[in-house]
């Protein structure tokens, strides 16, 4: 794997491919799925999202987008890396979040670590929970204050945290189950309310946009990486916000969120940036059952709108989300974009932006969407590839999508032992272009597009990349197959 050192060594010297580079505002709802936001579910989607719906208005949007995973840790990793998170050692689920060793290696290049050997200024504020450790043991949280985990106290000191993967400032939390610990750069400074922590993430971000404005002016530009801690449980809606959407306490947050969203963008507007700055709003995963999926629906909103399945699981539902490109000048606004994509090739649409050829040893699985942010078509032969919170795969390239597991993969149901009992064929095979809800399994049908697309996986694999380049080592064997969930 190259050095890091070496790596910004080399982009250093890359010639640039705008005159001005733009400040980048990358946005990371928490479990907010596809049909939560109401210019993409208008005829099933019940919450008011004003502000995501301008947004949208303003720029492109992708309706066939993907997290790399269909839960928090993995896509977040892919995210920042341009790689696959299945790689790693984590094979299924996320981690604590109390006291891991890192997922992203210190010799792994980041997104933030791209721009900032480019000359921006690099933050993030919000939820990291990518894994840090800590020189303090953990105390135990109040389940009663939504909590449910271990926090860390105030002075613990963060070992291996965004600070040190390419970040200048880190403000936040490690996730949402220790929302008490507030923490600045590598040290716990305060412990709060859990309730807060959303209003405050949103009122950093803003701020950080006003200190940046004069240097993003004078050509020092900036990178905001903001993963909002909503809407994922805890449900916390402030008072102001709660009853707003009449549909209960995840129609609020939804809409607490998407305020905080317009507070971002009218801060870009006042501090007269909006016109240079790239602003990416997305999500990591598809919408929790936690969040009461089924009440959701009999008072008429679907969260996955036509999509099968939710959070956690193989299925669309739990990796297909909103993503939305607002580039004033460069992108164009009101359009619509059908390319499949995943949040993995965010690495390389920044690398392309900044004319930087990236380094064999990074974002092995990332693809530049700067011809489709031009209004290019994109290529029908892109393959993806989706994991589920069990560790099961699948594999899409075009209309077709191979799920290898029976079942959900994750929560829904049938699950894949359930699935199995009641014998579903082991994989399953659908065409998007006529079954986007994943009804009907062709695997019998077409059982050379069950081989193909395997053999992608497989390829995919043995190469440690799904881009050309040098062949690359996956960090643990990997096995296509699983016949049990662990980490």
């Amino acid at each position: 794997m190259i050095r890091l050192g070496l790596a910004l060594t080399l982009f250093a010297l890359s010639p640039m491919l705008f005159a001005e580079r733009p400040n980048i505002i990358y946005i990371l709802a928490d479990d907010l799925g596809y049909g939560d936001v109401q210019c993409l579910n208008p005829q099933r989607g019940k919450i008011a999202t004003p502000h995501l719906d301008k947004l949208a208005s303003q720029g492109m949007t992708f309706t066939d987008a993907h997290s790399g995973s269909s839960v928090c840790t993995p896509t977040r990793y892919g995210l920042l890396t341009g790689r696959y998170a299945w790689r790693t050692r984590l094979q299924a689920g996320v981690l604590d979040g109390g006291n891991d060793e890192p997922l992203i290696t210190a010799d792994r290049l980041t997104v933030a670590g791209l721009l900032k050997a480019q000359g921006y200024t690099t933050a993030c504020i919000g939820k990291w929970h990518l894994g840090f450790q800590s020189k303090s043991a953990t105390t135990r949280g109040d389940k009663k204050k939504g909590m449910g985990n271990a926090g860390l106290p105030i002075g613990a000191e963060i070992i291996g945290g965004p600070v040190t993967r390419g970040f200048d400032l880190f403000w936040g939390c490690s996730n949402a189950r220790t929302m008490s610990s507030l923490i600045e750069g590598n040290r716990v400074i305060e412990t709060i309310e859990p309730i807060t922590m959303l209003p405050r993430l949103g009122k950093r971000a803003v701020s950080y946009v006003q200190e940046r404005a004069a240097d993003a002016k004078a050509g020092k530009p900036f990178f905001l990486y903001l993963p909002l801690t909503s809407p994922h449980t805890p449900i916390l809606p402030t008072p102001e916000w709660q009853g707003k959407s009449g549909l209960g306490a995840y129609g609020d947050f939804v809409m607490m969120t998407d305020a905080i969203v317009g507070d971002v963008l009218a801060a870009l507007d006042q501090a007269s940036l909006a016109d240079n700055t790239l602003v990416i709003f997305t999500a990591d995963n598809g919408c929790s059952p936690q969040a009461g999926t089924d009440k959701l629906e009999q008072q008429g909103h679907y969260a996955s709108e036509q999509l099968r399945g939710y959070k956690a699981d193989i299925w669309d539902g739990g990796h297909r989300v909103p993503f939305f490109v607002r580039w004033p000048g460069k992108v164009k606004a009101g359009s619509q974009n059908a390319q499949l994509i995943c949040h993995t090739d965010f690495m390389a649409t920044s690398a392309e932006i900044l004319g930087v050829k990236l380094p064999n040893a990074a974002a092995e699985d990332s693809v530049s969407l700067l011809p489709a942010l031009w209004g290019g078509a994109g290529t029908s032969t892109r393959t993806v590839i989706h994991h589920s919170i069990n560790g099961r795969f699948a594999v899409r390239e075009g209309r077709w999508k191979l799920c290898l597991c029976p079942g959900s993969g994750g929560w829904g149901k049938p699950g894949d032992a359930e699935a199995a009992k009641q014998g579903l064929p082991a994989v399953q095979l659908y065409d998007l272009s006529t079954d986007i809800a994943e009804t009907k399994n062709l695997s019998p049908e077409h059982p050379d597009i069950v081989a193909k697309l395997t053999k992608q996986l497989e390829i995919s694999i043995a190469n440690g990349r799904s881009t050309p380049g040098a062949k690359q080592a996956n960090d643990v064997e990997i096995v296509i197959f699983k016949t049990k969930a662990s980490k």
